[in-house]
């Protein structure tokens, strides 16, 4: 008998109707927490050195106004409605704790996120498309690097603030959708602890954390998916002991390594010991016929994925492509210049208008319509 939810037995997801459910989905990088390569940059690699950029190139109020309409076009009901009809069943979507704290010490959950995240939620209820909340980038940075917009070091695991943070922020959203059937569950925290850092120390600190997180949402919200992450970019399960709760999946993600049966026999391992479902969350970023090697693989063995990415800059390295702006390789390029004193951003910034414009000609760009679709891409998923 159904739920209502999508859940757990043993090593399967089950739908709400109670039948096994293979998770098929699609990351919606980018949207919620900007990667700088999907711009074409380099050196402005996270959202922090991407609004810098922006600011210096427009000041801040046409900064504020240009993320504002990037949030609105970014993703829409278009985007969701095709991902639906091309026949995936879920979306995985990446998000910066930032849009959903206040700025100010107070700390307050308030943000835009709450409303962009709400919007999804009922674009994707008319669809019928599931979703994982993602927390790509959280306080204090559990990462250290660029893709959780952290200041170098992932001083979560070192910082009870921001560990109080994290809890509070994880908790406010599992009660706001603790009822809300097409979320599907949520991906506590994407890639912990870069292998840049001290492992042997941090590792040991993940899964307490992960306990303190989930025994908040569980206040809440006893229906949804908890998933975990491994250590080192989601690769390290050796960090975990026993599972435990009842509805918790353990989240992996591969990238450019050969496809062989090796490269998932860690996890498989895992799971058959513990009984516990896998989910691959992330992988891509490459040929298509990589990406149909491994997704078959994954299929194989019963694996649920979800790709990365939807949409992206001028590349066929994903399913929507964003036409470059007329110019913009001269707006790239001086992203990659020395701007660290204020001399150095005079004598390279372009003018303010040529940069709005250009600015104006992405934010036309990334709307739905306005991408090529890459059939190879959706053909290497095995969609229609």
């Amino acid at each position: 008998m159904g739920t209502g939810y999508v859940t757990i037995r043993e090593r399967q997801f089950l739908g709400p109707d109670g039948e096994p459910m293979l998770l098929k989905g699609m990351g919606l990088g980018n949207w919620l927490l900007a990667e700088g390569y999907m711009f074409g940059f380099k050196r402005a690699s996270s959202p922090r050195l991407i609004n810098e950029l922006i600011c210096q190139l427009v000041g801040e109020h046409a900064a504020a106004d240009f993320w504002s309409a990037f949030f609105r076009r970014y993703i829409t009901l278009e985007d969701v409605a095709f991902l639906r009809n091309a026949g995936l069943n879920h979306i995985r979507v990446p998000f910066n704790y930032r849009l959903f704290v206040s700025p100010n010490p107070s700390g307050a959950l308030e943000g835009p996120g709450y409303g962009l995240l709400d919007a999804l939620v009922a674009w994707c209820r008319e669809v019928g498309l599931y979703i994982v909340l993602d927390m790509h980038g959280a306080p204090g940075g559990q990462k250290g690097d660029n893709i959780d917009d952290s200041h170098g070091y992932p001083f979560l695991y070192e910082d009870e603030a921001s560990q109080d943070l994290t809890i509070r922020l994880w908790q406010a959203l599992a009660g706001r959708y603790a009822h809300e059937p097409i979320v599907l569950g949520y991906d506590l925290l994407n890639e912990p602890i870069a292998t840049y850092f001290d492992t042997e120390r941090l590792n040991p600190l993940l899964e307490p954390l992960y306990r303190r997180i989930v025994a908040a949402i569980r206040e809440v919200d006893p229906n949804h998916i908890v998933f975990l992450g491994g250590a080192q970019w989601n690769t390290n399960f050796a960090v975990f002991g026993e599972p435990f709760d009842e509805r918790a999946a353990y989240t992996f993600h591969r990238y450019w390594e050969p496809v062989s049966p090796q490269l998932i026999a860690p996890y498989l391992e895992f799971s058959r010991r513990h009984n516990v479902p896998l989910y691959m969350g992330e992988s891509g970023e490459n040929t298509y016929a990589w990406i149909t090697d491994f997704r078959t693989l994954l299929e194989s063995e019963g694996i649920g994925w979800a790709f990365w990415t939807y949409k992206r800059l001028d590349t066929d390295r994903c399913i929507a492509s964003i036409r470059r702006p007329e110019g913009w390789d001269a707006l790239a390029d001086f992203a990659e210049h020395p701007r660290c004193t204020y001399q150095e951003i005079r004598e390279q910034r372009l003018p303010r208008d040529v940069a709005a414009e250009m600015l104006d000609s992405f934010l036309e760009n990334v709307a739905f319509g306005a991408c090529r679709i890459n059939g190879g891409y959706l053909k290497a998923l095995g969609l229609p």
